[in-house]
């Protein structure tokens, strides 16, 4: 299927509102490590680009693209409603604003400027009916929750800190605790399935021939939690065969679990539509902490699994943090030994980590947001039929052009972020800046415990510049409550609040334009 004009101006669009956002929230990933002089502004730049790009190889799941995508219903979106003129008014609403706000040197969030475009032009086609309050609700929320995040993280990362300067065991035994703590809670994250295809594997015979692609279709099993268990399935003999092997990533607990039962029943339910067929459970992995490392099921070398693991992208992220964690915990231990000269040098080479660390972070959220509006544009103009058939040179591109834009710079902002707030020293920014990635990977993958505008959300599209901005006070808050500038924080604070509904507004008049002028 072509491209039509009107998708191609749409993806263009997108990739410069991508590009902007890129340069808009450069000052996120580097404030706090240009003002403190660990790198040079052209140094920082290219450093958080790098990082900006990075976040492609770690980032796989695409939840806050999803939740972008889902904030105007999926109804709307479909090609007879005709929604590209829609998308192409909110993202032309974006755009506007966020260089309204850089040339102002305000840090507001792209994240809202772009929901809020996308939201008001379908709201000026369609009315309420067209929105996803949930969707809306939870970003909103988010408003305030991420900062508030940031800043307590960054606090209680700058007290454990302060404190280590003093001699005492008290302080040393925490420290302990910390590192033990760290290592327990990132060996309990990671994913040790990576090299597993299933955790059960079915050797299933039909009577008659199938094709492979429509048994994956028809074997995807949807839960009520939103995950999707698809398949894996090889053909014993070509692409059509009666014969093949069926390996399903749909057991999450080794044993017979009530999930894990309901989940064979559906899958034989479904295996049976195909007419009459022999199923043999050749074999079932076990996925607890006993043998889930065993590599007698898996298909590469001991060594190679491990690498795997560790270069997972749901992995990569978790391990990074845990390292820098891990390093402030073992260099606290010394603090108290050492002047503040060289707990300063040490703290600069730690920050190159810690920047790095939330550069990959505001890559991995802010890129998705506008992988989330091409999907919708790829789905109106017919060319994939969910975000799920998201095409690989979407998320290259996106993640291409927002480093792109990191490189340009966007010092207006620079300066607020790292000047006007209050004045950040380098542990203070390993703090601000750890605070802030974690904030941003917890976020990303964060799925509400509740329905929200009857909606489960998974993958909370926050503010980095909120985020930061929050993780930047929770540090001035640590010498004392004065050191934080609260006029300029109060004028953030209020800029943040009307982005949403500014953008909203800027996306009504925007969609009224273009369709004065015939789009």
């Amino acid at each position: 299927m072509e491209f039509s004009v009107m998708l191609i101006a749409v993806v263009a669009l997108a990739l410069i509102f991508d590009f902007i956002n890129g340069f808009h929230d450069a000052a996120n990933s580097i404030a706090t490590v240009v003002s403190t002089k660990v790198l040079t502004p052209f140094q920082a730049v290219l450093w958080a680009a790098f990082f900006n790009f990075v976040a492609f190889f770690i980032f796989k799941d695409h939840s806050v693209a999803t939740t972008v995508a889902k904030s105007v219903k999926d109804i709307f979106i479909q090609e007879a409603y005709h929604p590209l003129p829609m998308i192409f008014s909110g993202l032309l609403a974006a755009i506007a604003w966020n260089l309204i706000t850089w040339w102002y040197g305000i840090p507001s969030s792209s994240s809202h400027t772009l929901i809020g475009g996308f939201a008001g032009a379908f709201l000026a086609a369609f009315g309420w009916q067209a929105i996803n309050s949930g969707i809306i609700i939870a970003t909103a929320i988010f408003i305030f929750v991420a900062p508030v995040a940031g800043m307590i993280m960054s606090y209680l990362i700058s007290a454990w800190l302060l404190n280590s300067f003093r001699k005492g065991p008290g302080i040393k035994i925490f420290s302990i605790c910390v590192i033990v703590g760290v290592v327990f809670a990132v060996y309990n994250a990671l994913e040790f399935k990576v090299d597993f295809n299933g955790a059960s594997s079915y050797a299933v015979t039909f009577d008659q021939p199938q094709d492979k692609d429509e048994l994956k279709k028809q074997l995807t099993i949807k839960t009520e939690d939103l995950k999707e268990y698809v398949p894996v399935i090889d053909a014993v003999n070509g692409n059509e065969s009666n014969a093949f092997i069926i390996r399903t990533p749909y057991l999450q607990k080794a044993g017979e679990t009530a999930e894990n039962t309901a989940l064979t029943d559906k899958l034989n339910e479904k295996l049976a539509k195909f007419g009459p067929c022999q199923i043999t459970e050749s074999h079932r992995i076990g996925l607890d902490s006993v043998d889930r490392f065993d590599d007698s099921n898996l298909t590469s070398s001991f060594d190679t699994y491990w690498l795997k693991v560790m270069f997972h992208g749901a992995n990569f992220k978790w391990i990074l943090l845990g390292f820098i964690v891990l390093v402030i915990g073992i260099f606290s231990l010394t603090l108290s030994e050492m002047n503040n000269s060289t707990a300063n040098k040490s703290f600069k080479k730690l920050q190159l980590f810690s920047s790095a660390a939330f550069s990959i972070g505001h890559g991995g959220n802010d890129a998705q947001k506008v992988m989330g509006i091409i999907s919708v544009a790829l789905i109106a103009g017919g060319q994939i039929e969910s975000i799920k058939d998201m095409p690989n040179w979407v998320p290259l591109s996106c993640y291409a052009a927002i480093a792109l834009g990191t490189m340009s710079g966007g010092w207006k902002i620079v300066k607020t972020m790292g000047n006007k707030i209050t004045k950040v020293t380098p542990f203070e920014g390993v703090a601000a800046e750890t605070a802030g990635a974690v904030t941003l990977f917890f976020t990303e993958g964060l799925k509400f415990p509740w329905k929200i505008g009857g909606e489960v959300i998974k993958g909370i599209p926050v503010s980095t510049t909120h985020t930061i901005t929050g993780s930047i006070i929770g540090v001035g808050i640590t010498r004392r409550i004065s050191a934080v500038k609260w006029g300029v924080t109060s004028k953030l604070l209020v800029a943040w609040v009307i982005t949403i509904p500014i953008s909203a507004l800027l996306g009504i008049l925007s969609y009224w334009l273009c369709r004065a002028l015939g789009f």
